[in-house]
Formats: C-alpha cells, structure tokens, sequence
C-alpha cells in the first residue's frame, strides 16, 4: 500500500492541536528539561528551509527527552519589534502590529506543518502589551539599581540615598561614571532636587547619555556597527554619519567580570566564548594623565590628556599622541594654524562607521593640531594628532604613540616621519617593523634603565599613583550598551521628562502603551516618531498617568492634549525583548509577575538553547546580562540562562543560472532577440534572446541570469515555468543538451534576490514533512554549514516509504506478526537502539539518520516483520518522523498520541554477543577455509576440530602439520 503521506500528516498535527498533546504543566514528579530555540523574527518572506534547521533539532531533543521521562519544555514565540515591518508602515502607512500579526500567522501556520512538538499555548511576542509590559517593569528595575563592588551585585538606589545622606560617597565602592565627584552628607544634604537626581544618574544601572552613534537621517535612526556597510546603511543604501546623541544606556560594563567568568560555567563552543571574552575585552595596565601644554582656550582647553595602557613600560618610547577626532576637546586643541585641515579631517571621519574605523588596517590617515602634551616622566613635549583608529566610546578616547613597539603606532609615526625611539636592548629591526617584545632590559627609559619588565611595571605604576598622575588599572573593552531607538514599533520607555531629568512612571500604571500616530517618520523638526502622537505626555493626575491613553489600530487621541511632563520619544533597542523571553514561557499569562517563583524555581535556566552564532556579541550577551541582574535581586536562581548552547550552521543556497548569449543575431525560427545585455533585465521592449545550455556556454560570450530553484529539477529548467515566471523572455530561444536545458550550479547565501529561496511548503506539499525533517538532519552535522540540494531529498523520501513496507506487503494488507524476534533481528534492532542514544546524547543528528536507515534496510533484508522489532523501530524514529510514526504506532494496536511519552527503548547488550566466532583457518600463510566454532570454545578443543577437518586434510596434501595456532576470536594458522 503506498504511503499516503499528505492524509497522515494532516491528520496527526490536527489530533496534536486538538488534544494539546505537547502541552507542559509544572510537574516535580519528574526531572525537567527546557529546550529552546531562539525565537524568530517574522518576516514577510515567511520561512525558507534554512530557517527550520535549528527547530528540527531542538524538536528531535525534545521529543527524546519525553520518551526519556522528562518534563519537556519546548515552547516557541516572537521576536515581533523590529525594522522591515515599520519600514513597510512608512510605504504603506499600515500600522506596523497589523504587518506584524500577518507575518505570524505565515509563520505559525508553517512550523505547524512541520510537525513541531512545541507548547503553543506558551506562545509570546514581544510586541504584545501583555509581554513588554515586564520588559518595561526590567527596565524600571535596572534604573532603581545601582552596582556595588564591594558586594558584586546590584543593590537599590533607595539605599544608596541613604548611605549619601549619612556618610556621603567617599565609602561607597559602587561602578559610576569616571567624572563622579565625591562629597560628605553634608554637600549632598544641601544639595536640590536636581542636584541630587543628576548625581544619581552617575549610579544607576541604565541612564540618559551622550554618546557617539551611527545615525541615519534616511532612516531616522540610529544603527548598529553591524547595519553599517561602507558608510551607508546596510538597508536601503543611505548615508550613515557618526554624530553625538541623547541615549538610554545600559551600564553593562558593572557585569564584565562576572559575564568573563561566568563562560568558565557553561557548556558553549569555545569559538563563541572567545568572541565574548574579545568582545569584552578585560585589560590588567595603568591610567597615565599627561598633561596638556598649550592652552589656547584657558575655559575649554582641558588641563590634561588621560590615556590607559597595558604597557605603561614603554612610555619613554612615546612619540606623539592620537586622540578621537570627535571629542568635545579638539576644538580647544586646534591652533588656528590647523584649524581648516583639523575640521575637514574631522568630517571626513563622522562619514565612516567605527567597523570600517577600527577594521582599516591598510591606510594610514591622521591630522596634526597643532597642540601638545608634556610625558610626565622625561618632560619632553608630545605632538597631539587626530586618527580615525581612535574611537571616544572606547576608553578615553586617547592613545598614546610608541612606534618601536607597537605595529600600527610605527606605522603612524613612519606616515608622520616621527622618532622610533627603541625601549628595550631586545629590541629588533625597529627600523623595518615594530618589535612589541617584553624580554631584555630597558634603555632610554629613565628611572627603569636596566630593570626587566615586571619590576619597570612595578616601579612606574608606583611612581604615577606617588604622583597622583595616574594609577594601575583594570579597564574593559565593552561599553555601556546603547539602549534608544529613533523608530515607533518598539517598547515605550516607561520614563518621562521633569527639568530635562528622567523619572519613571509608576509600575500601577505599566504597560505604557504605543499610541496612535499620523505617520511612522521623523517630526519636521527631528523628533522621534513618538513625537507625532498628541498629548504624548505624563500627568500624575490623569488615569494609568497618560494624557494619551489610546492605543494603535485604529483607535484615535483624545482632543486637546493639555500640560504634563514629556515622554521619552525613543523606543527601546530590538534586543530588550529578548533578554529575558525564556522566562516568560514559564509562565506565559502570569498578570502579576513576569513569571511566578514556582515555575522559575521549577524550569530554573535553559538546558539547551540552539540558535545562530551572530548573535555571540548582541543578544547572547545581553541575556546574560539580564539574567545576572534578576538575579542580583533574587528573582531568578540562576546565573547563567543557557546552560548548554549550540549554534547550528548556515543552510547555504543552492542557485541556478541561465546563460544568455551576448550579441546574438536573429535565430532561424525568427525569435525576438536582444544584443548586447548586460544585465539580468532585459531592456524595455524587449521579449526573448538565446540562452545556451550550461555544458555549452564556453562556446559563447554570455551573460549568466540567476533562475528561481523552484521551477528547476536536477538542473534541468522547465522551459514553459520558465517564460511564464519571466514575462521579459516570453520569446527565448534555447540551445539544449540532449534535448534539455541544463542550469548551471553556484553556492551562495540563500536569498531573494538569488532566486534560491526553497520554500518548505513545497517541499512538504511534495514528499512530506518527515522526509524534510529526515533531510535536513542527514546534510550533515548540525554545527557546520552545509548546501542545500533539493535533488538529495529523494533518498530520504525512498526511506520512508521503505519503513512503510515493512508493515504492508504488495497486497496492501498488514504484515506485522506477533511472533518472537529471531537473534539476527534483534541484533540488528539493538545495534540501532545503542548508536542512536549515543549519537542523540551527543547531538550528532546526521549520524542518527545513517544508523536509521541501516536498521531498515537489514530488518527488510532479514524480511522482519515481528512485532516486537517493529515497535521498537517506530519509537526510535519518532523524534525524527513523528507524523509516520504516529499512524504506525497506532497500527501496532496502542493508543493514539501515547508514542510521545511512551518509554524509550532499552539497550540490551546480550543481543549483540556472538553464540558463534568464525575462525579463518590460514595454512602456511593463505586461508584456505573459514569453520564457526562456539565462542566460548578451547583452543584446545578448536585445534583438534581443524586437525580432522577435510578441507585441512586436502590442503595438507599428505604433508604433517607441525603446529597449530589459535589465537581466539581471530584467526588460526596451521603450520606445515
């Protein structure tokens, strides 16, 4: 009977949804397990079949950890703020949630089809007021807290008040803003309001700030390094200008140690750690001030340039100093000598993103100000240089020169023409290149002349803080996160505006809801979207404290306005949502807490976590972040979220090329042809040209056109699909390959504009979703990228169909026997039972699929159709096939739906020994016959069987046999 995979499929994901199968409740009875996929953001594109990759494994752990006894988690949502839908509003002028809301429903209907065992009663998104409610009742939290050092954890900014109003801040080892000053309780006791608040800024875990950003004015936003390309945005083109903002920020720097330690806990690639411990960066150097000698500006020049470095030994070398070209000071620093040259340096600059400034290796570029700094140890006078390299959010914005040792700084100075001046006796070929070496004894180096670094290091960290010029230092690469977006579809930040300082609203009165706008752009005058919407302000007064209380679609303003103080007009960063969605899962409809102590204590942290690793250096980090934070306040038990954490490689895309002929003439069948394209397009007017098969094309001058995958099958292209999906080639003519056009082959990203998207609704409607599934798991191992290759599914689509068999003969009637298994099926069976479990234990998917087949093909070797085998067999294929597995298992006489917390099968090792060893009986060095002996028989006993054996006896020939050697479970060799 042929196996009507579209009948079963669809009826197996209605029985899951209707008896909510895989829905999962608190139970202490049994151990838990959470898995969990990063949850998408929903694309108008909808899914293609790189996307499911990641969710076909956590599944596949999922549903082995039921049949394994534990409670699974295994929930899924969205991630559904985000750019292209409020692009799309801009266009289109509908509301982003209604974009939104379609998007998922593509995307919900897709993963069911796929057979995924996920609790969809769990379901979140994060643009739901429900859920960014807790996300903005977080943030409220994060700045109600300050870092205290001493402690190492957060502590309230409430008790801290105190603390200053008893014994001021001198006691107080707390992370703040470098520029904090301190005071008794006195000066803070007379201190204002504003004064007070102002200082607390300097404190608080997220906090407005200045800081210097990648803003878009075509976009009206502010954009990530990663969204930046050659000076323009990665999305639509425009040009992108470093400029210096009012921003939310997130003080993430309080959490470096314990984010560098905490990777010591948990079970991720080393690859990734090592992108965060880089990203992090954690330095062990010195502070040094240098101070400052022409001061053109006595108000505005600053008295001293601060820089930090980790070799504070080779500052006799120092030669020139490079500051960012946007610091505040530079102007101040500027002699009227180099003004001109100063200013269109620095323009020049705000043109690049700092990836493309820190990332340039090659040019050297720079101005000179004309200023100088005096080096506190040899009092010799240092020039001041801008340098694009040097960026004002990393560190202080100051690098010190020492070009003999230092590859870039040689560089500079060799650009400059200024002194290499060698440090240290070891040093080598200074003249050529940079030498950074730490071994040998210092010269030209003043007070450490002589010494060898570790004591040099000693004495002249000891000499700064002597001097108050300078101290040992432990400094980070990571800054403070930048937490505002300049768009609409995002989470309010739940703050208003009182004398240009920030207060919040209070948590009766959250979520703070978007309200209704006339369109999603900037206002004339530069504001965020948020500044279109009427009465956009926070009055105590007024119910839930907005003079705006309506929400989106559809609902309108309430006339008038009236006074209050403003809202915050940015929104919150795309990554706030997902810095904490693994607990909402726990407890999805929780009205009152973002999730109830119960369940947190219960599911406790992620246990394994599967997603992409470019999100090592964003979301990964920021979750980690959060998550310490919560549980600096007791609400979480964990510190780290993920426990186990796997990054499943790219599906790349596989693409088809047509190849038109240049300059072609008119073909003998008088098609419309067109010379000289150069371009994927034709020309207007134009309605056909002459393609050439791919294995003739070196024939021809041609220009290759990317062909959609979908309307190609084993690189043969469907002619007639191809005229009707490009209307410009209606007339084509094809010069074919025995009989057939022939596309040719490249791998690439899989993309639109590539053509190469697959669609699995295809390819579901087309051989079914296990065989998808079974396909995507036998590319390869998850970890790596891997091409895809629709003409490969073939194989797994025979396989299922091979399972089927083994249940229905030609006849279509059921062939399952209850009869005892033979030795021979029940090792086959138990062979598989081991590597699976192994292989699952270790997450090697693809090798499951080998060790599946191999099973099926040698149980229909064997001709089994035992019952006893076959039930085993379905139970092992049900992570894997769940909808094939489901119908055979009720087949087998059990009841619908119970495979999924039945019990998996039990590895029995007596099944794979041998009763029997074949021995190859090897005379005088070639064997000559092959006799099955007992395994447990003696040698003794072996030797006297070959002795009288008739094959022996024949190849003896008459000749005695000297000695005979049994070596057991191998071999026995006779010697004549």
């Amino acid at each position: 009977m042929e196996y009507n995979y579209r009948e079963v499929e669809q009826k197996w994901r209605a029985f899951w949804e209707e008896n909510e199968t895989f829905k999962t409740e608190i139970n202490p009875s049994k151990p838990k397990y959470y898995v969990l996929d990063m949850f998408p953001y929903p694309s108008g594109a909808g899914l293609h079949v790189g996307h499911p990759l990641g969710y076909i494994a956590s599944d596949i752990i999922a549903r082995y950890k039921r049949l394994k006894g534990f409670n699974v988690l295994h929930p899924m949502g969205f991630d559904s703020f985000g750019l292209p839908a409020e692009q799309y509003a801009i266009q289109t002028g509908q509301h982003p949630a209604i974009t939104t809301e379609e998007n998922i429903a593509t995307y919900i209907r897709q993963l069911k089809q796929i057979g995924f065992s996920y609790d969809w009663s769990k379901e979140v998104r994060t643009s739901d007021a429900k859920y960014y409610k807790w996300t903005q009742w977080i943030f409220m939290q994060l700045f109600n807290h300050y870092y205290d050092k001493d402690a190492n954890k957060a502590l309230k900014i409430s008790d801290l008040v105190v603390h200053f109003s008893e014994s001021g801040n001198k006691s107080v080892n707390a992370v703040c803003d470098e520029d904090t000053p301190n005071f008794t309780s006195e000066e803070w006791n007379r201190m204002s309001e504003y004064e007070q608040q102002s200082m607390l800024l300097k404190y608080r875990l997220t906090y407005p700030d200045e800081s210097v950003v990648n803003w878009c004015p075509g976009l009206g936003t502010v954009l990530a390094n990663d969204e930046v390309k050659d000076g323009v945005s990665e999305r639509g083109g425009f040009p992108v200008e470093q400029k210096k903002m009012k921003q939310w920020a997130m003080r993430i720097t309080a959490y470096a140690d314990r984010l560098i330690d905490g990777l010591n806990e948990v079970d991720w690639s080393d690859s990734l750690k090592d992108q965060q411990r880089n990203w992090i960066g954690r330095s062990t150097g010195a502070s040094v001030r240098f101070a400052v000698d022409t001061i053109l500006d006595k108000e505005n020049t600053p008295q001293f340039i601060e820089v930090f470095t980790t070799r504070v030994d080779t500052i006799y070398g120092v030669s020139f100093m490079v500051i960012a070209p946007e610091l505040e000071s530079v102007p101040f620093l500027t002699t009227p000598e180099q003004k001109e040259a100063v200013d269109e340096y620095v323009k020049w600059v705000a043109s690049r993103s700092e990836l493309d400034r820190m990332s340039e290796v090659k040019k050297v570029s720079g101005v000179f100000t004309g200023s100088y700094v005096i080096n506190p140890f040899n009092n010799e006078k240092v020039p001041i240089y801008l340098a694009d390299y040097v960026l004002a959010g990393y560190g202080t914005g100051a690098v010190m020169g020492v070009p003999s040792g230092d590859q870039r700084d040689w560089n500079f100075a060799t650009h400059f023409n200024l002194p290499i001046v060698p440090i240290l006796d070891a040093q080598k070929d200074i003249d050529t290149q940079a030498d950074n070496t730490k071994e040998g004894k210092y010269i030209n180096s003043g007070m450490i002349n002589g010494l060898e670094y570790k004591e040099a290091t000693k004495v002249l960290t000891q000499f700064l803080e002597e001097k108050g010029i300078g101290k040992g230092k432990i400094q980070y690469r990571l800054r403070n996160a930048v937490f505002s977006r300049q768009r609409y579809w995002g989470e309010p930040v739940p703050a208003y505006f009182k004398d240009g300082l920030p207060y919040l609203i209070k948590e009766s009165e959250l979520p703070l809801t978007l309200p209704v706008i006339d369109k999603y752009l900037p206002t004339e005058t530069g504001e965020p979207p948020l500044g279109r919407a009427e009465g956009w302000m926070y009055s105590p007064l007024t119910p839930r404290g907005r003079i705006s209380d309506s929400q989106f679609a559809g609902e309108s303003s309430p006339p008038g306005g009236g006074g209050g103080y403003p809202y915050e007009l940015s929104t919150m960063p795309g990554w706030a949502g997902s810095s904490w969605y693994w607990y909402r899962y726990m407890d999805a409809h929780n009205e009152t807490e973002f999730a109830s102590q119960e369940s947190i204590n219960y599911w406790k942290a992620v246990d394994l976590y599967i997603g992409g690793s470019e999100h090592a250096t964003g979301h990964l980090l920021y979750s980690r972040f959060w998550n310490k934070f919560l549980k600096d306040l007791g609400l979480v038990p964990e510190e780290e979220f993920a426990k186990k954490l796997i990054n499943q490689g790219m599906i790349q895309g596989r693409s088809n090329f047509v190849y038109r002929v240049k300059n072609s003439p008119l073909t003998s069948r008088g098609g419309i042809l067109d010379s000289n394209i150069e371009s994927e397009s034709s020309p207007s007017g134009g309605g056909g040209g002459l393609f050439v098969s791919a294995g003739l094309r070196h024939d021809y001058e041609t220009t290759p056109i990317h062909v959609d995958v979908n309307i190609v099958n084993n690189d043969v292209l469907d002619i007639e699909a191809f005229k009707a999906w490009r209307e410009d080639f209606v007339n084509a003519e094809f010069i074919l390959e025995d009989g057939k056009y022939v596309c040719g082959v490249e791998v690439e990203k899989m993309s639109k504009s590539k053509y190469n998207v697959v669609n699995p609704d295809i390819l579901v409607d087309k051989v079914g979703a296990d065989t998808l599934r079974l396909y995507e798991m036998f590319l390869g191992p998850l970890e790596q990228a891997k091409p895809w290759n629709t003409n490969g599914i073939d194989g797994s689509f025979r396989f299922i169909k091979k399972v089927w068999r083994l249940f229905y003969d030609d006849q279509d009637t059921l062939k399952v026997k209850d009869e005892a298994p033979t030795p021979a099926e029940l090792k086959v069976l138990h062979t598989a039972i081991k590597k699976v479990e192994e292989d699952l234990e270790r997450y090697s998917f693809n090798t499951v699929v080998s060790t599946l087949m191999i099973c099926v093909n040698d149980l229909g070797t064997l001709k089994c159709s035992k019952k006893a085998i076959l039930r085993e067999l379905v139970i092992l294929m049900s992570p894997y096939t769940p909808h094939i597995a489901e119908e055979l298992w009720t087949i087998l006489g059990n009841e619908a739906g119970t495979i999924s917390y039945t019990n998996f099968p039990t590895f029995n090792p007596v099944y794979l020994v041998e009763a029997n060893f074949e021995y190859p009986i090897s005379i005088n060095g070639k064997v000559r016959a092959n006799l099955s002996f007992p395994t447990d028989a003696l040698p003794a006993d072996i030797e006297a069987v070959v002795r009288e054996n008739e094959i022996v006896m024949k190849w003896l020939e008459g000749k005695e046999i000297k000695k005979v050697i049994v070596v057991p479970k191998r071999i026995v060799n006779v010697v004549m």
